[in-house]
């Protein structure tokens, strides 16, 4: 069982338009309501792929309830803390016509410190069940800096690897911790070291404490800086259609690559398949099993020569 940790849990509305006028009226074509957040997404694809998953977090008010009616719906396996704060949603506008996609995200609610504290003893409960964690998305206000961090250290005190897809100071908190997968995407990168050049600001990161790092470079792939060598994985075509999603997507395809013990050209290929998959697919969390079928035997992976990581302190 993979656990998915999504602290900061959603539900997304996704608005379906011809064409965007802004300071004007719209008229949305198809609307459709469901619980969101990184990690949720991530266990979604999971449940699709026909492996198990839990769904952790902190979820409250009517949203909340929403997103846990929405979970059974769907299926997924809802382990969720309610908490006193109204959940967030998040509001995706598609434009049809061109294929562009407006986010609108709210904040989220306001975590108390009793509700923290007894969340990690829920998540350290869960995690005689779990094969590998996944913690991923923000962290909603009240929640300290270092909550990735803490989630990770008990983690590792259970022998549990861990995935950590976060970015800014939750990313650097966590990095000391060794998570076992990291997967940035270009801006998270840069942001985090102050390189520009992506395979330098991966190789940084790596040396900084995380077991791997896998960056998302969007249409472009995937790079890869792992102990076993690093690599680069494109699509053979570019997808039009809603990216939301598409790095969750990925997130699966690399932690069942981990749990398995699959080779890492093989974890990369999947990853970006499934990515462009979930590109093609409408909603976040989903993906279009064709084209993953179609697109998994044609992404090119490539080694790269390794070289010397700048020097960088992820905790300035």
């Amino acid at each position: 069982m993979i656990l998915t940790v999504t602290l900061n849990a959603a539900l997304d509305v996704t608005y379906r338009i011809d064409r965007l006028r802004p300071q004007g009226s719209n008229r949305v074509r198809a609307a459709a309501e469901r619980a969101g957040g990184k990690g949720v997404n991530v266990s979604r694809v999971l449940h699709a792929l026909g492996h198990p998953s839990v769904v952790t977090g902190l979820v409250g008010g009517l949203t909340g309830q929403a997103i846990r009616a929405e979970l059974a719906a769907a299926g997924l396996t809802d382990r969720m803390l309610p908490i006193a704060g109204e959940s967030r949603r998040t509001v995706a506008v598609v434009e049809e016509n061109i294929g562009d996609t407006t986010i609108l995200l709210e904040p989220g609610p306001v975590v108390e410190v009793e509700e923290w504290a007894r969340f990690l003893d829920h998540f350290d409960e869960l995690l005689p069940e779990a094969t590998a964690v996944v913690l991923s998305g923000s962290l909603p206000r009240g929640v300290p800096d270092d909550a990735y961090a803490c989630l990770l250290g008990l983690a590792h005190a259970r022998g549990v690897p861990a995935v950590l897809d976060a970015d800014g100071t939750a990313l650097r908190a966590g990095l000391p911790v060794g998570p076992a997968l990291i997967k940035p995407n270009a801006d998270e990168l840069a942001s985090a070291t102050g390189l520009t050049d992506p395979a330098a600001a991966a190789r940084a990161l790596r040396a900084a404490g995380a077991g791997a790092v896998v960056a998302s470079l969007g249409a472009d792939g995937l790079i890869a800086v792992t102990p076993q060598g690093s690599w680069r994985a494109r699509p053979p075509e570019r997808l039009a259609g809603n990216p939301t999603g598409a790095g969750d997507a990925a997130v699966a395809a690399l932690t069942l690559g981990l749990v398995t013990g699959a080779p890492w050209p093989d974890r990369l290929a999947e990853a970006v398949a499934l990515s462009a998959a979930a590109v093609a697919a409408p909603l976040a969390g989903d993906f279009d099993p064709d084209v993953h079928r179609a697109l998994r035997p044609r992404v090119d992976v490539q080694p790269f020569a390794p070289f010397a990581a700048e020097e960088f302190n992820p905790c300035p």
